[in-house]
């Protein structure tokens, strides 16, 4: 993972790290280049607009954007951007990510926003590093891989449980 990051991942506040974090692990794991920023919709609105006006700038492909409540991050980055974006709802408020799932999915039309389930950045991250994989078969070999690993992992559960007189 040297060189130029190829996903830029996003989210509104620090207390929304620890979800944001499982898609730089699966990231890091996959070997896709990737950084880590805190940039808020309502808080820093000049600096969402150098991040994703300069996205591609700075050697992007994918934008994972995770947010809670009124979720407007992703959205905005892909009204500026023309780069792919994943939305994150986070479960940041009562309402258990259930606002911020509806609020990236309510996207107009001409401005979409990918969307994982609530909580989820690593199917986030494996998305983002299938977007990747289109042009890089380094990387869609690396997630051959890692989806034969998840298979392997099942049939072995299987193995335990019927070997337990299931």
């Amino acid at each position: 993972m040297t060189g130029v990051a190829r996903v830029g991942i996003v989210m509104g506040s620090d207390s929304d790290l620890p979800i944001m974090q499982a898609a730089a692990d699966v990231l890091d794991e996959l070997k896709v280049s990737r950084t880590i920023d805190i940039v808020s919709a309502h808080r820093t609105p000049e600096l969402l607009y150098d991040y994703a006006s300069r996205a591609e700038e700075r050697g992007y492909q994918v934008i994972i954007a995770g947010a809670g409540g009124a979720a407007h991050l992703p959205g905005m980055l892909a009204s500026i951007s023309c780069l792919p974006v994943i939305g994150v709802p986070v479960s940041a408020t009562k309402l258990e990510g259930h606002d911020a799932l509806l609020s990236i999915v309510q996207m107009p039309a001409g401005v979409p926003v990918a969307c994982v389930a609530i909580d989820n950045a690593k199917n986030a991250g494996i998305l983002a590093a299938q977007m990747v994989s289109i042009a890089d078969p380094e990387v869609r070999e690396t997630i051959r891989a890692y989806k034969r690993n998840l298979a392997d992992s099942v049939m072995q559960k299987a193995a335990r449980l019927n070997s337990s007189g299931n």
